[in-house]
């Protein structure tokens, strides 16, 4: 009886998990066609809704379901489904700009894995938590751009010229993100709490 009423627990966590991590998924891939498209030097930057849906993730699900909420929509992306703010496709990744849906791959993992940690409430310590997600997704574009900029393109960008033009646009409006996901994220934990027992991974 306790084995069958195990496996019953365990079937409807998963279940859970599935609809859960499709759920983010699908905010995210909505979040890409909600976007203000900013000139950046010869190309373009795509200010979208998705880092604010990344956040919630990371602020809301603890680290493994934030990672996998994030990945699924990398991997239906890669796989050649139009989800990303210019298309789809496994040549995506050869793309300067890809290093920022990795940075949000990243960015999900650590701050569901500080929110497991120190299991913060109060709004200064959930603002901190995205904090630390905010640089490591802008870490991660930045490197990735550079590394991708030296190999493939005619003229690569060196670090100023990136941070300056491909950077510094979106930054402070995706800071503000940051802050209205805190404020989402205060309501919203309460109910995501009891769903999952208290956040654990």
């Amino acid at each position: 009886m306790r084995l069958r009423e195990k496996t019953a627990a365990q079937s409807r966590e998963l279940s859970r998990d599935l609809a859960v991590c499709g759920l983010f998924a699908a905010l995210i891939t909505v979040g890409a066609f909600i976007r203000v498209v900013i000139p950046a030097g010869a190309d373009t930057m795509n200010f979208t809704l998705q880092w604010f849906f990344v956040l919630l993730a990371g602020l809301l699900l603890g680290s493994r379901r934030a990672f996998l909420s994030v990945a699924a929509y990398l991997l239906i992306g890669l796989l050649g489904v139009p989800v990303f703010a210019r298309g789809g496709g496994p040549a995506y990744l050869l793309k300067p700009t890809f290093g920022f849906l990795l940075g949000f791959a990243l960015a999900a993992w650590a701050m569901g894995r500080l929110t497991e940690m120190r299991r913060p409430c109060r709004a200064g310590a959930l603002l901190l938590t995205a904090t630390a997600g905010y640089f490591l997704y802008y870490g991660a574009g930045m490197i990735w751009f550079f590394l991708i900029s030296r190999l493939f393109m005619a003229q690569p960008v060196g670090w100023g010229t990136l941070f300056a033009v491909y950077c510094l646009p979106t930054m402070i409006p995706d800071y503000v993100l940051c802050v209205l996901a805190v404020t989402a994220a205060r309501r919203l934990r309460p109910m995501l709490g009891s769903l999952y027992g208290g956040l654990r991974g």
